[in-house]
């Protein structure tokens, strides 16, 4: 995982806040994947690794930013996988699996209004851009414009490319 963080560290860094931090050390780094299962049982955050043929192209997660009922997803793709369609793969999965948990009945995407690539994937997967409001630029290439996507348990048909 830090292999492929450092080698995507500016990719990532225009858009991804936590980018700012890389490189962490590897003791870092196993804390924060062993504690995610631990936070996710809490009713925290689960994060995962995405990985094709043993390598790692990419990380996402299940976010409970938005009360009861909402989970957010978030995702980052291997700077050598970007356009490939492991985004909107990744996407699928995660939104899959946050209505497989009970009392999930809508997953949102977020996005910077700056970081247009972001919004194809919501659309390419049937969300439903909510608005656009004022938020604060956590990092360089943003604006402060988050764009809020949204698809309901009974919207959601999954994706095929």
């Amino acid at each position: 995982m830090s292999e492929a963080i450092a080698a995507s560290v500016e990719h990532l860094k225009p858009w991804m806040s936590w980018a700012s931090l890389e490189p962490l050390p590897n003791a870092e780094r196993h804390e924060l994947i062993e504690r995610s299962q631990a936070d996710w049982e809490a009713g925290g955050d689960a994060v995962f690794g995405v990985f094709l043929d043993g390598a790692v192209v990419g990380g996402g997660g299940l976010h409970r930013r938005a009360g009861a009922g909402v989970l957010d997803i978030g995702y980052w793709v291997h700077v050598d996988h970007v356009r490939t369609g492991v985004a909107s793969e990744l996407a699928a999965s995660l939104t899959t699996a946050a209505f497989e948990v009970d009392g999930v009945e809508h997953v949102d995407i977020h996005h910077d209004k700056a970081n247009v690539a972001s919004s194809g994937v919501p659309r390419r997967l049937g969300f439903t851009l909510l608005g656009e409001s004022a938020d604060e630029a956590t990092a360089p290439a943003e604006v402060g414009i988050d764009c809020h996507w949204r698809v309901s348990r009974a919207e959601w048909r999954g994706w095929h490319p």
